[in-house]
């Protein structure tokens, strides 16, 4: 008899909030309050949103999120704990999970809250649903999928090449990657020959 079909939640599906969104959106600035509203949308049109207040006034930073879910309300906060940087410059936000106390940069919403990865069983990233075969065509051709990416850059409408006679950073550095990965594809090829 076969084996039911075990199709996983993918945590590159589902809501997420990130704290290198929220520090670019200036929610983490130093004593202050600010309060928006994210909002996720797919091919342009808007399928999620949720109010959030951060507030770094007092001794516990915190955010606070609201939200409905199924037309159920729902408000709760997320504590923020600043770790120094290993660089030595600065300190790194990170959310406090409020199921598993654990740190983390991201918190994922599967069912009623936005909680820490190792919150919820059953749940993988995309790349860990791939048999074995399309890793490792992904791991050795995938290179060949970017060198793609990059050319398309480089050749659509307004990309500038030069600037007063020399060539832009950014056209220098996608000839750069373009001739890293032709150089790793090549050598794969030579390796199997």
């Amino acid at each position: 008899m076969g084996k039911y079909a075990t199709n996983p939640i993918l945590f590159d599906e589902v809501l997420n909030i990130s704290t290198s969104f929220l520090k670019k959106h200036g929610y983490f600035k130093q004593n202050e309050t600010k309060t928006g509203v994210i909002t996720w949308s797919r091919n342009g049109s808007k399928y999620a949103s949720i109010s959030i207040k951060a507030d770094t006034t007092g001794t516990t930073h915190f955010i606070e999120l609201d939200y409905k879910n199924n037309g159920v309300p729902i408000n709760y906060r997320i504590c923020i704990e600043y770790v120094p940087s290993n660089l030595g410059i600065g300190n790194v936000p990170y959310f406090i999970c409020p199921n598993t106390n654990k740190l983390c940069r991201k918190l994922y919403k599967i069912g009623d809250y936005f909680l820490h990865r190792t919150a919820f069983k059953y749940c993988m990233y995309e790349r860990q649903t791939y048999s074995k075969n399309t890793r490792f065509y992904i791991k050795n051709f995938g290179c060949d999928f970017e060198v793609e990416r990059y050319y398309e850059q480089i050749y659509s409408k307004h990309f500038r090449t030069h600037y007063n006679g020399k060539e832009t950073k950014r056209y220098k550095k996608l000839k750069a990657k373009i001739k890293e990965l032709e150089n790793i594809s090549d050598e794969f090829f030579y390796k199997k020959m």
